[in-house]
């Protein structure tokens, strides 16, 4: 029987997926195998020494203490473009908003409340304080060409926007995804310069934090409007408040408010909405159990973010993973110790990322305790697991 413990409430959609039969799940539960979480941060927390896999139900991760369940060897999962349609969907939203100062309009109307009679001849009266413009033509920079990215692209490029995407690590996936209307970007500098809208779209890490700054804004369009549904920390709060000040900056719409940002004007700050739909919930709990259920039975990892996607098809009757520092010589011993306990070995698969590497270990007899013992004492080596394969 295998435990998961949930952190966070996870649409029943993924967790029905989990046989009742072999899995067990619960928010209070002892000595877990894995872990299913949204947005509940574990940094502050006690992570139990059964812990074997971590699945982030969806795309962030900077909730969960990566470096340490590196050195652990536990595997942490995300579940990219899960909720992809659901942020996609808020970012055209906020590109409308923005473009027909629609936040600003509301907010005018609520405060004539009160006016009876008089309300017709005021709204006309009012209404052009708020025109806006169209979207179509304008020029639309995508920084980011993840699976929100690609969507956000091809969408605004389908409603008549002049979209230039740019992203260095563009996947293959998303390369082949990507609308052959959306233009590529030569580079950061030239697609911020170049743009009257700019949706972000990077993952948060030591070098996209602040990467939207003063020196950014200095080569912007003046009156170019800013979405954010990224992460807070990519863009630099006081730079932009001064690009808001000066008019570089006409709107900037961020899915992550802080207070500082709540009270300026021409904010409009999102309650963290991006992925807040029943149908973002649902995939990404389908996604997260889903991997986890596979990582428990088989070994495969698939959508780690921290180390190598695995996966291997059964080649035995018993499965070993190993997880270990990516140093020279462990396989070489690992082979060693396996032939001196008479094991032999039917399929073995070994991949790394990073400082970090993982190996599947297919084999046609048992492997005593001993012999996982032994494997545990090479330098080098975090973790063994092994695995009966069941036919």
């Amino acid at each position: 029987m295998y435990k998961i413990q949930t952190l966070n409430k996870i649409s029943s959609a993924g967790l029905n997926l989990l046989p009742r039969d072999k899995y067990e799940t619960a928010s209070e539960i002892v000595n877990p195998n894995a872990v299913i979480l949204r947005s509940f941060n574990m940094h502050d927390i006690e992570i139990p020494e059964s812990v074997l896999g971590i699945a982030r139900a969806g795309a962030g991760t900077n909730n969960i203490p990566i470096p340490k369940c590196t050195e652990r060897g536990i595997i942490v999962f995300n579940t990219p473009g899960a909720n992809a349609n659901s942020v996609k969907e808020m970012v055209i939203a906020s590109i409308i908003i923005s473009a027909r100062n629609l936040s600003n309009a509301i907010a005018w109307t609520k405060s004539i409340v009160n006016s009876g009679e008089e309300v017709p001849k005021l709204i006309e009266k009012g209404k052009s304080l708020f025109a806006g413009t169209e979207i179509k033509g304008k020029r639309l920079g995508v920084v980011g060409l993840g699976a929100i990215g690609v969507m956000v692209a091809n969408d605004a490029s389908a409603l008549g926007m002049k979209v230039t995407g740019f992203d260095p690590f563009i996947s293959v996936e998303s390369a082949w995804g990507l609308s052959r209307d959306v233009k590529k970007g030569i580079s950061l500098d030239s697609v911020l310069a170049d743009s009257d809208f700019i949706s972000i779209h990077m993952p948060i890490n030591d070098e996209t934090k602040g990467i939207i700054n003063k020196n950014k804004f200095k080569i912007m369009k003046k009156g170019v409007k800013i979405i954010n549904f990224a992460r807070g920390g990519i863009v630099n709060n006081a730079d932009i408040k001064e690009a808001l000040a000066e008019g570089t900056v006409s709107n900037y719409i961020t899915d992550f408010p802080e207070e500082d940002l709540i009270k300026t004007d021409n904010v409009i700050c999102i309650p963290h909405l991006g992925a807040s739909t029943e149908e973002a919930e649902e995939n990404c709990a389908t996604m997260a159990a889903m991997q986890i259920m596979d990582f428990l039975e088989t070994g495969n990892i698939k959508n780690s973010v921290n180390f190598p996607d695995c996966k291997m098809d059964f080649n035995g009757t018993t499965r070993l993973t190993i997880t270990n520092k990516n140093v020279p010589n462990i396989i070489a011993q690992i082979s060693s110790a396996l032939a001196e306990s008479k094991i032999n070995i039917s399929e073995f698969l070994n991949k790394h990322r990073n400082d970090v590497a993982y190996n599947i270990i297919d084999i046609d007899s048992d492997v005593s305790d001993d012999v996982i013992n032994k494997l545990k004492t090479i330098d080098g080596i975090i973790s063994v697991r092994k695995i009966d394969i069941k036919k």
